[in-house]
């Protein structure tokens, strides 16, 4: 690992109208953060959460946000790094997948 990922969760406080039962943007973004720490202690990472109401200026956040907007993308949209590894409801899994990828090491 040369530097630490970073992970972000694009997703809104009311929730997408396919979402019913699963849990919001937010949560989603707490729960990653906590099973990544977990699964991967001493191995610091980065994460933003990105408010596709509110996006930040970046032109490329910008361009995902409306992808989002479009019905493109469910959200929560998960991406590490700018590669998308899970939406609507992101399984685990693929995003150890991916950290792994990155050279992050499971601790058993």
């Amino acid at each position: 690992m040369t530097k630490p990922v970073m992970l972000s969760v694009y997703g809104a406080e009311t929730m997408c109208a396919s979402c019913v039962n699963m849990p919001a943007a937010k949560d989603t973004y707490e729960w990653l953060e906590a099973a990544l720490k977990r699964k991967y202690p001493g191995q610091p990472f980065k994460m933003a959460y990105i408010d596709i109401d509110e996006p930040p200026n970046d032109e490329h956040i910008k361009n995902l946000v409306q992808k989002i907007r479009d019905d493109e993308y469910f959200y929560p949209l998960v991406l590490v790094e700018d590669k998308i590894v899970g939406e609507g409801n992101p399984r685990l899994q693929d995003i150890y997948i991916e950290m792994e990828k990155h050279g992050y090491t499971a601790v058993k």
